[in-house]
């Protein structure tokens, strides 16, 4: 399109359209949009510097040929009853008729018309050839084209294949104009009348508008131009449909056409694309279900685990709140004046401590633990299970979809990321050793609880360790005890101190059931918040993966409506212009 011949608003209308349409391309390339609509679009926008492109289609066979032939006024085209055009024929102005290989299926053909110096004509394959591919370059080229000229025949009007030609073009938004050609061959005025109005009345049902209809019979055309012959001119039909495209398409409505064609383009582009991502979204919101639901079945166990856990410690607990009660007991009736030679005996006081006081704690207390510990072993299992066996549900579900109209890297993507998830949890889950990880929770709880009074604990089991941690109140209760009997007395018979002695053994004592209590609960709860990591991991990526594309899927779709409401103000400027 020369710019030379464009206002001012046409060029920043121009502009704006180029604008968008590049905004579009990047879109199609963030969504990983099929290859061939990037490049219908970029054909479109790359046809903006070029002259104005008229596209004649139809059936083989209808005289679409012999009409080019006819509106250049000379037999640039080789016609024929059986197809002939295998390839499209591009026409452009030349000092000489030739035709040479252009690429993509098409021909340059050059002619000395005065007519193709302002336009391009594309001739092209029927769009019922026996040769499929010739079909297929006719719709691939359709999309470049800023006027389509239906070329239909009177024997045959309208048949099937041209219906469903048609409505492809109709989705690019092309300005289209028929010839019914071969008028010649019907008899009567009312014949001729009948096929007009069939044809106007189905193509005004399929387009949605009402195309400009021309009868027209092109060979009658060509021998009146070869003969000079007006009147026979006249006669053929010709002279309307000549007269609209070198006269009512003047360059203004060339340029109006031209400015359209990519919006039309533009437009069936983003439907398509919308298309896919409402493909897409239904997809991501399935899966978002799925992480959703996976992330709710981590937020119940942890608070489950947590809940149960301080049930299930409350035993725990209420065993030390004895033992604490018992040691109270025993300070009171061991500082009694009866009891002065006892307490001189810091190894007898101990183990009368160790037996009254502490008693069978130990056993109590690891018994006890060893069950939560099983208990969250089981837990932990169970969990596992859950979630491999919801993603093995996806990925079934998976199965089921028809993926071809999605396959792209997302598509790719997502399978690959479901499927790690899905194996990475059937991996844990048939690698998961009960009795190892119970083995290892113990000892990790073994050691938190030696870790209250800096043990070094060895092989000992955990009875044995909560009795030497229990036995520290003992000793403690012995170095009141250290200065002999007139410390011994001093407590018997002064009731201050006696009073004081009791409060620091008891503060100890409780200090104790906290210190392993707070053991106990530390350490439950960085193996939960381990657990808890180990499945996150695994469904991480997946988890990832969604939560990315829905956010790239809402930005892209907010793109694209702006896109399309810039392409719909740009096409309202243009008509009114």
């Amino acid at each position: 399109m020369d710019s030379s011949f464009l206002t001012d608003a046409q060029r920043r209308l121009l502009a704006d359209e180029r604008a968008l349409l590049s905004d579009l391309l990047g879109v199609l390339s963030r969504l990983d949009a099929p290859p061939e609509d990037a490049e219908t679009l970029r054909r479109s926008v790359h046809q903006l510097d070029e002259l104005f492109l008229l596209v004649v289609i139809g059936e083989f066979n209808a005289g679409k040929s012999a009409f080019v032939n006819a509106l250049l006024g000379r037999a640039v085209l080789e016609e024929g009853v059986t197809p002939t055009t295998t390839r499209l024929g591009v026409l452009t102005y030349g000092p000489t008729v030739s035709r040479q290989a252009a690429g993509e299926g098409a021909d340059r053909v050059t002619a000395p018309v005065e007519l193709l110096r302002e336009i391009s004509i594309v001739d092209t394959p029927g769009t019922n050839a026996v040769q499929r591919e010739h079909e297929a370059l006719t719709r691939d080229f359709v999309p470049r084209s800023d006027l389509v000229l239906f070329v239909t025949s009177a024997d045959r009007p309208f048949t099937e294949s041209e219906r469903a030609f048609l409505e492809s073009v109709r989705d690019w938004g092309k300005k289209i104009v028929v010839a019914v050609n071969k008028v010649d061959i019907l008899e009567t005025e009312d014949d001729r009348q009948r096929v007009l109005d069939f044809v106007a009345q189905n193509a005004q049902k399929l387009l949605g508008t009402q195309p400009r209809v021309f009868p027209v019979s092109a060979r009658q055309a060509q021998r009146a131009k070869a003969s000079g012959d007006d009147a026979a001119l006249a006669a053929s039909g010709f002279t309307a449909l000549e007269d609209y495209v070198t006269r009512t398409l003047d360059e203004r409505e060339r340029v109006r056409l031209k400015l359209l064609n990519p919006l039309g383009v533009g437009r069936q582009v983003l439907d398509r694309q919308q298309e896919r991502a409402d493909a897409r979204r239904e997809l991501l919101r399935e899966d978002f279900e799925t992480v959703h639901n996976l992330d709710g079945q981590l937020v119940l166990y942890g608070e489950d685990l947590g809940r149960d856990f301080r049930f299930r410690l409350a035993d725990v607990e209420k065993e030390l709140l004895e033992m604490e009660r018992r040691g109270t007991d025993f300070f009171d009736e061991t500082l009694r004046i009866g009891r002065i030679f006892d307490l001189l005996s810091h190894r007898k006081v101990k183990r009368a401590f160790e037996e009254k006081v502490v008693g069978e704690l130990p056993k109590v207390v690891e018994r006890q633990v060893e069950q939560v510990v099983e208990w969250m072993v089981e837990s932990d299992l169970r969990q596992w299970r859950a979630m491999a066996e919801h993603l093995e549900r996806r990925r079934r579900e998976h199965e089921d979809r028809i993926v071809g109209t999605l396959s792209s890297a997302f598509e790719h993507d997502r399978s690959r990321l479901l499927e790690e998830a899905r194996r990475a949890a059937q991996r844990a889950l048939s690698s998961y050793d009960r009795d190892a990880e119970s083995d290892r929770l113990a000892d990790s709880v073994r050691v938190a609880v030696a870790g209250t009074a800096a043990l070094q604990v060895g092989a000992l089991g955990l009875g044995t360790i909560v009795t030497m941690v229990a036995s520290t109140a003992a000793m403690d209760m012995t170095g009141l005890l250290a200065a002999g009997a007139l410390s011994a007395i001093g407590l018997l018979v002064l009731p201050a101190r006696r009073a004081g002695a009791k409060s620091e053994l008891r503060a100890k004592v409780e200090a104790m059931r906290t210190k392993l209590l707070s053991a106990l609960v530390v350490q439950f709860e960085q193996e939960r918040d381990r657990s808890l990591q180990r499945l996150q991991e695994a469904i991480a990526p997946y988890t990832r993966f969604v939560r990315a594309e829905r956010e790239r899927l809402d930005a892209a779709e907010t793109e694209m409506a702006r896109i399309r409401d810039g392409l719909g103000r740009i096409r309202a400027q243009i008509d009114a212009a």
